[in-house]
């Protein structure tokens, strides 16, 4: 898999859900998570982490390896159903 290949979300946002959910559930805020990607080497912003937990943007498998590492969850995780 590429890591800058782009895993779509269709008209189903279930992974930015998701990435959200983990986020929220770790008192993590935006900002928070968009600095311990960027720790990591993952250039983004805020605005681009907010448009993917709303399914506008698709993420990187980069940045879900990232965020899994950061969440400290499985890659599984990202794709649970709401």
């Amino acid at each position: 898999m590429n890591k800058t290949e782009r895993i779509k979300q269709g008209g189903s946002p279930i992974i930015g859900h998701n990435i959200r959910r983990l986020r929220e559930q770790r008192h993590l805020r935006n900002m928070d998570m968009v600095a311990k990607l960027q720790l990591e080497g993952i250039p983004i912003s805020t605005s681009t982490l907010s448009k993917i937990e709303q399914g506008a943007c698709n993420p990187t498998t980069e940045q879900l390896i990232a965020l899994q590492k950061i969440l400290g969850c499985n890659y599984s995780d990202f794709f649970l159903p709401c």
